[in-house]
């Protein structure tokens, strides 16, 4: 039987052992034949080093895996099966810009969530457009596996301007599912959650326990723990927040529901000197990639843990292996909403449970989301549809849409002062928004 081809654009990562480790210990399912690392002329040392990496995890195995790397994006693409994308443009700078722009205006600084998360799909969304146009004509019966951020938005984009077969993914639903099972001691395939809502938006509505709902002992008994996520500040006040509303939300939530708090946290980080979550990261990397070199290192190392991508292997490859099986598991995804969630557009991609087959992943269906929250989230959505409408147009007008909709910009002058100041930013990977200036 023919082996599948894995493709990774983004593979220069430090996040890619991750990835190795989940396609090894589900070789005898996949039976993967070949790996191809891609990443840009930039990310050239780091895709050498993470090449000779998983060549060595292959090897410790002794898998017949072919491991190559390349920067020939169109090279690596003709005839993949399934292509996961884990890139950033602009890198780690570019970062760091999106996270103090909004400071200086008193607005959450966060790569995904408010006008971080703006500036980075204005960036993001052109080049995924790019690689789904190039998979319609190398490999058009391929799966695009989206783990780029901000993943709702960056999917929606392709599900709208493409034909290519794509699935958004996100590490903290299953986080958020691991973190319950614990907690209710509980295996975790006894256990079933729904959710609802977006892409670090998105709330755990109910839990069953060998399909016995259990929502209502949850809170009695106060089990939810908070600060489930590496990147993800705790604040106090969240418990209440969960008891009130019913609901346990994705971790991102606390910006919105306390965003006060974090804007003075990172402000506070960012005046003595600490920097923004950024250059934390940058420490972690530098860290990470020296480890990388050891030509005696041959597995993912546990310091990964400290860049926030737990358990980022088993969403994505036990997603793949449920195309590839045919198995019907159930999976959280970022997929087109087909009317799962009456609240909100048939096309547009929301965050939810997923019955995943070789036809794709089809969306349980969820009904009204909870009213306590349905606002917030028809806000965020609308930021997302003029966020993709500006990334993909060049388009002013629809970014300062996308802005004043979004919860946590403040004004008109605000929103406006900030799109300005973003685009000129990000200048270098914005032509689109100055052609004909």
């Amino acid at each position: 039987m023919k082996g599948l081809k894995l493709v990774i654009i983004g593979g220069g990562s430090s996040y890619t052992p991750e990835l190795m480790e989940g396609i090894i210990e589900r070789q005898s399912i996949l039976n993967t034949s070949e790996v191809v690392l891609v990443d840009i002329a930039g990310g050239k040392e780091k895709l050498h080093i993470i090449k000779e990496l998983t060549e060595r995890m292959v090897g410790k195995c002794g898998f017949d895996i072919k491991i190559s790397a390349t920067m020939d994006r169109r090279e690596a693409l003709a005839g993949a099966d399934y292509v996961i994308t884990q890139f950033r443009v602009g890198g780690l700078e570019a970062r760091s810009s999106d996270e103090k722009i909004p400071l200086r205006y008193n607005t959450v600084g966060q790569e995904t969530t408010g006008p971080g998360g703006f500036a980075k799909a204005l960036r993001t969304v052109p080049v995924i457009l790019e690689i789904a146009e190039e998979m319609e004509e190398l490999c058009p019966d391929a799966w695009l596996i989206n783990f780029t951020n901000p993943s709702g938005i960056v999917t929606e984009a392709v599900n709208t301007y493409s034909s290519i077969r794509c699935i958004g993914l996100c590490n903290v639903p299953i986080n958020m599912e691991r973190h319950l099972s614990e907690q209710l001691n509980v295996p975790a395939d006894r256990l079933y959650c729904e959710f609802a809502g977006l892409n670090h938006l998105s709330w755990i509505t109910k839990v069953y326990v060998d399909g016995v709902n259990k929502t209502d002992a949850l809170f009695e008994e106060a089990l939810f723990k908070e600060n489930i996520m590496k990147n993800i500040p705790s604040v106090n006040g969240s418990r209440e927040v969960v008891n009130i509303l019913k609901l346990i939300p994705s971790p991102y939530l606390d910006y919105y529901f306390f965003e006060k708090e974090m804007v003075k946290e990172e402000q506070e980080s960012l005046n003595n000197g600490k920097g923004t979550r950024a250059d934390k990261v940058k420490e972690v990397e530098k860290e990470l990639f020296e480890l990388y070199k050891d030509p005696a290192l041959n597995i993912k190392p546990v310091q990964l843990s400290e860049r926030g991508g737990s358990l980022y292997s088993e969403a994505a490859l036990s997603l793949i292996q449920s195309i590839h099986t045919n198995d019907g598991r159930i999976h959280v995804l970022n997929v087109r909403n087909n009317g799962a969630i009456s609240d909100l557009t048939e096309d547009s991609v929301i965050e939810t449970n997923c019955i995943v087959n070789k036809s794709g992943a089809h969306p349980v269906a969820a009904g009204k989301l909870p009213e306590a929250v349905r606002s917030l989230v028809i806000s965020v959505k609308q930021y997302e549809k003029y966020t993709i409408q500006a990334a993909v147009n060049g388009d002013r007008a629809a970014g300062f849409k996308a802005l004043l909709n979004h919860p946590l910009v403040h004004g008109a002058d605000t929103a406006q002062a900030l799109l300005e100041e973003i685009i000129e930013a990000n200048k270098t990977y914005l032509p689109n928004f100055f052609r004909g200036r």
